[in-house]
């Protein structure tokens, strides 16, 4: 389970290093913009643990769908942002395609 361990320290660190990068407005906030370049060298750090142990197309189909749909939410809490139903129908299929992979695809789940 350390491989799903180091997948989610890569999704945390990357959402939150993103948020951190538009609360720097364009490095206007250079230690906003600072902490982002640090969290996205975790972040890389965190993929390149994880892609010792599992495929690379789960690795970064998961990483990514899963960041999307995270900042995704954060835009809409924390920066008025907003979505329409097809943004919303977009995340759905999204975050399917990621529980497909990861669940029932025998090419990243042999049995």
């Amino acid at each position: 389970m350390k491989e799903y361990t180091y997948l989610a320290g890569a999704i945390v660190t990357e959402v939150i290093g993103t948020s951190a990068l538009k609360l720097s407005n364009g490095f206007e906030h250079a230690a906003l913009g600072g902490l982002a370049i640090a969290l996205y060298v975790v972040s890389f750090y965190f993929v390149s643990q994880a892609l010792t142990f599992l495929p690379v197309g789960l690795v970064y189909a998961t990483w990514s769908a899963v960041g999307i749909v995270g900042l995704a939410a954060i835009g809409i809490v924390f920066f008025d942002e907003t979505v329409d139903l097809a943004a919303v129908v977009g995340f759905v299929l999204v975050i399917a395609g990621v529980v497909l992979l990861n669940v029932y695809s025998s090419a990243y789940n042999p049995v």
